[in-house]
Order: C-alpha cells, then sequence, then structure tokens
C-alpha cells in the first residue's frame, strides 16, 4: 500500500498495557508504524486498526488484556475500527488460542515479531490472507529500539538494557515468555541514551527483567557498573534511575558506583520476595536470608540516604503463619522506603503450581493486606519525616486550572509507582529540576515550595 506525500497509509491507534519493559516495545511498533507512514492517533474509535500490546504474566494481567480485547472487538462489530491486531506477552503466550477465544481479532503478534508490525498492518489494509499468528523464536541477542516512539513525558525514558530471564522462579513465567537472558552491547546502550538525551530527556530509567545480571551472557561477568560508570559521562541526562535489580549480583563495585555516580539516583529496587529460607528454597531465589540481611546493612551503610523499594509475595505454597509472621516482622525492622506486596497467583505451567500446601484465596489476600497495612505506617513516617527537608523535585506537569502548582517527583519516586509531590513556584516547566523545601505530608505524597532556581 503506497502513500502519497503528506497522506498516511492509515491511522493507528496504541493501547499499552503491562510493565514499562512492555511499553518500550510498544514504543518501538509505534515507531516502526510511523516510520512506514502510518500516523498515531490516540483514541481507537476511527482508526484503521489498533494494536494491542497486552501483558501474560498473571492471571489479573491475563483478565485485563481479554477485558480490552473484547472493547476492541466490539468497536469493530459495531463499524467504528478497522482492525485488531494483538500483541506482546499474551499474544506470545497463548498464540493461536487467542484467535480461536477472539474470532474477529485479525492478527496476533509475538513479542519476538514485533519488527514486523509494520508488515504485519500494511498486509491487515490490503486484505492479505497471510496467517493471522505471526510468532517467532527468541533471538540470540537482544532485540533494538532504535525507533521508538516515546509515549511517556518528554523529559522521561525508560531505555531496556536487556531481555528475556534466565532465573528460575518456581512462580514466574516470564522465561517461557521472553526467552533466556540477552543483553544489549553496552556500546548500544550509551548510544541510545546519548539519543534520548539529545530528545530531552533529563530522567533514564535503566529496566530488564534483571539488571544486576546484565553483561553476562555477552562479557561473562555482570558489567551493570561499566554500563552506569559510562551512562553518567552522558550530557544531557540529570537522573539515571535502576530498576529490577536481583540481589545475587549487587557487587561491592555496582554499591560504589551507585554511592558515587554523579547522577545515579540513591534509589534501589530489589524485588525480595520474601525472607524466609525454606520460602525463598521453594520459590527458587538462591538467595537466603543471611545473604539478604548483610546485602541491605551495607547498602544502607555505603549509599548516603539510599532509598530502598522491595515487592513481596504473600501466600506462596506452603507458607505457614510463623514463616508469615517472619516476614511481617523483617517488613517491620528493615523498614522499607517503598514497598509493594501482593498475593501469590497461581500460574499454569510454572514450578509452584505442582507444589503442596496451595493457600486459600481468601487468607493470601489478608496475608497481603496485613503486609501493605505494616508497610503504610512505615511509609507515612518516612513522609512525615521529610517535613522541614529540601529536596530536589523534577517537575513532571503543571496543575490545570491552577496558578503557579506543579506535580513533580523527588529521587525517591519512581513514576506512576510511588508518590508524588504536589509544589508552587514560579514559571516553572516540566523537566525541570528545582529545589524545594518540603512543607508538609499528605500520606503517600509530599508538599512543597520551590526556594530555588532550576539546575540545568
Amino acid at each position: 500500500m503506497q502513500s502519497s506525500p503528506g497522506r498516511p497509509k492509515g491511522y493507528c491507534a496504541l493501547i499499552s498495557l503491562g510493565c514499562p519493559k512492555n511499553l518500550v516495545d510498544s514504543e518501538q511498533m509505534l515507531g516502526l508504524l510511523q516510520l512506514e507512514g502510518y500516523r498515531w492517533v490516540a483514541e481507537p474509535e476511527g482508526a484503521d486498526f489498533v494494536v494491542i500490546n497486552t501483558c501474560g504474566f498473571l492471571e489479573s494481567a491475563r483478565r485485563e488484556a481479554h477485558e480490552v480485547i473484547a472493547e476492541m472487538v466490539g468497536l469493530k462489530r459495531q463499524g467504528k475500527l478497522g482492525g485488531v491486531i494483538v500483541a506482546g506477552c499474551l499474544a506470545q503466550r497463548d498464540g493461536e488460542n487467542l484467535i480461536e477465544a477472539f474470532p474477529e481479532v485479525d492478527r496476533v503478534v509475538g513479542v519476538f515479531a514485533r519488527g514486523e508490525i509494520a508488515s504485519v498492518a500494511g498486509g491487515l489494509l490490503e486484505g492479505e490472507t497471510r496467517p493471522r499468528a505471526v510468532l517467532t523464536e527468541a533471538p540470540e541477542r537482544a532485540m533494538a529500539d532504535d525507533h521508538r516512539s516515546r509515549i511517556t513525558l518528554p523529559h522521561l525514558a525508560y531505555l531496556k538494557i536487556a531481555e528475556g530471564c534466565d532465573r528460575v522462579c518456581s512462580f514466574c513465567t516470564i522465561p517461557a515468555i521472553r526467552g533466556k537472558f540477552t543483553s544489549k552491547p553496552l556500546e548500544q546502550i550509551v548510544a541510545e541514551a546519548r539519543r534520548l538525551a539529545e530528545e530531552g530527556v533529563r530522567e533514564l530509567i535503566l529496566i530488564a527483567q534483571d539488571t544486576t545480571y546484565y553483561g553476562l551472557d555477552l562479557y561473562g561477568r555482570p558489567r551493570l557498573a561499566d554500563l552506569l560508570r559510562a551512562l553518567d559521562d552522558v550530557d544531557g541526562l540529570a537522573w539515571i534511575r535502576v530498576m529490577y535489580l536481583y540481589p545475587m549480583h549487587l557487587t561491592d563495585e555496582l554499591i560504589e558506583m551507585v554511592a558515587t555516580g554523579s547522577k545515579i539516583l540513591p534509589y534501589l529496587d530489589l524485588p525480595l520476595q520474601h525472607i524466609n529460607d525454606e520460602v525463598l528454597r521453594r520459590m527458587g531465589r538462591r538467595v537466603g536470608r543471611a545473604q539478604t540481611e548483610e546485602l541491605l546493612d551495607r547498602l544502607r551503610e555505603r549509599i548516603e540516604g539510599v532509598v530502598l523499594r522491595t515487592t513481596l509475595i504473600a501466600g506462596f505454597p506452603g507458607e505457614t503463619e510463623e514463616q508469615f509472621e517472619e516476614l511481617l516482622d523483617f517488613v517491620r525492622r528493615r523498614r522499607f522506603e517503598r514497598l509493594g506486596a501482593f498475593a501469590y497467583s497461581r500460574e499454569p505451567d510454572t514450578p509452584s503450581d505442582a507444589l503442596d500446601g496451595h493457600l486459600p484465596e481468601r487468607l493470601k489476600q489478608d496475608r497481603r493486606d496485613r503486609l501493605l497495612a505494616a508497610q503504610q505506617e512505615i511509609a507515612f513516617a518516612w513522609n512525615e519525616s521529610q517535613v522541614g527537608r529540601s529536596r530536589e523535585v523534577l517537575v513532571d506537569s503543571s496543575i490545570e486550572g491552577e496558578k503557579n502548582a506543579y506535580v513533580g517527583r523527588t529521587s525517591a519516586d519512581a513514576p506512576e509507582i510511588d508518590g508524588i509531590i504536589y509544589i508552587t513556584g514560579k514559571n516553572l516547566r516540566p523537566g525541570q529540576i528545582v529545589p524545594c523545601e518540603i512543607v508538609a505530608s499528605q500520606e503517600y505524597d509530599l508538599i512543597g515550595v520551590a526556594t530555588g532556581r532550576p539546575r540545568s
């Protein structure tokens, strides 16, 4: 299908579900479509087709994806939408089964076939009768993200440094969906970071299924510290945040780099999952309580002002009340500034699904709620301790209808995960980093007043 100059090949909508890693895939597909002459529209109604980039990690995510697919199929049935393309993790996981469940879906595009999205869209609009499911094997090397059309805030970008996972956590489906861990070459990541900085990105967030594992497959040893050292020198960037740090490879060299880097934020996201040794063994985590406690001590001692985030699973198969109480005591004692807790989700085809001792749903939810209640007290107390302090704040947006009022985040807050800070100040712009005095706390959020000029 050819388009005349200035005339798009077609109009496409995009719905991105799931984690930031999926968001990067969405941005890459959108960029490839735009490169081929398709124009993005914000709403699916009236579009020639919609791409739904799905998550398939948990039952709740699959349920959400099914609801969105059903909604888009409904628009197509009403003549308000041309075609429906389902991409991403659920597409990779279920393949042809998705078409059986939703016969009016036009194409299913797996995770590793995302580079074919423009060809798939072209065939759909031209009425080709090619196979409706486009699924390919995981590549030997991590896929490039060199044609992204970003849909985040202009001053914020995620940078995926690797794909897949080599861990064998018994509750997780990611290795089965996204394949083995494959790192991007260091030079490729730095070049991507430079491009993003040139586009005006101030906060760069490094993501992978396991960032501390970075480089082991390419270089024979973990090289996240080397990568951070190189990124710390990229002009234009102000904040570099690292997510998803599996505790096994958090080396002294890496801790030192976080502690001394000029742009590396003292914010570490450590998905610990549990603390009881027997539960960790059944989870396949390969890191025990003693190693975890020692690591947390080192982080607190060596990184000034470090903010620690973790995620925990309550109600894992076989978890006793005593083991849960051990986890609850750990949370109260360690006082993580940021913490998320989830009730164990039974996932088909995972090793944990075959374990004995599965707990009733009500008990799993109750234990999760008890963890979150304990954490709420800790989080609120930490926020109150910030009152009277001066913190740098990255301005994300102005507040519509309010004069000199803005929403931003401190370095302790990852976007759309942690809290925000409401600030007052004159002539501020999104993307600026401004010193603020914290004047009040409001549950998980803060209130501040700009006290100086934004820094470049």
